[in-house]
């Protein structure tokens, strides 16, 4: 049973939210990058303020005690780190604009920050599975800019994260589901409306 547990964290940390983000932003801004230095400048931006700060703000707020659990498994938990994490993305996404960053990234950036809104809203009614939606999203994303093959390859991440959640004991299987769905729908709706696909 410990050895089951173990195997279910280690895939739960591993494929984080911040983590899935973080590691996306840099082939997606290479993707559309003039040279590597810029790509790296506007990876760096977003790891920053997407991942690295909402990261840090969840772990002073695990310190002082105001959360029990870094995943944020309780409902009443995830509001405060939810809404911080949309402040920070939307300075950043303005920052990338404003910096006239190639399209792939803003356009990343604003994927990120709808999807953060829509957890934010659902949360309060209803808990889904940000792991699974994360992931997902991200196999989506994979898809968008680097083609079918890739996004194939990558895609039992999904069931593998959706298995761990529910080892866990942390989600239902219909939360589970549902934010995998979600993590697809969004990043789809995304590329059609800029005509990524």
């Amino acid at each position: 049973m410990r050895q089951t547990l173990n195997w279910a964290r280690l895939v739960s940390n591993v494929m984080s939210p911040p983590a899935i983000w973080g590691l996306l932003a840099f082939p997606v801004a290479l993707h559309g990058a003039v040279n590597l230095e810029d790509g790296l400048i506007q990876s760096g931006l977003y790891i920053g303020f997407v991942c690295i700060i909402p990261t840090l703000y969840i772990v002073w707020m695990l310190y002082r005690g105001h959360i029990a659990d870094i995943h944020l498994p309780e409902q009443k938990d995830r509001l405060r780190p939810f809404l911080f994490t949309i402040a920070s993305t939307t300075v950043v996404l303005l920052i990338l604009i404003a910096i006239s960053a190639t399209p792939t990234m803003p356009i990343f950036a604003l994927g990120t920050l709808i999807q953060i809104i829509f957890m934010t809203v659902i949360t309060q009614i209803w808990k889904i599975s940000i792991h699974t939606m994360a992931v997902s999203s991200g196999v989506v994303t994979i898809g968008v800019f680097f083609g079918l093959v890739p996004a194939l390859i990558f895609s039992p991440l999904i069931p593998l994260v959706g298995a761990a959640r529910l080892k866990l004991h942390r989600h239902t299987p219909s939360q589970v589901v549902i934010g995998a769905i979600l993590g697809m729908i969004t990043v789809l709706i995304l590329a059609f409306s800029f005509r990524l696909i």
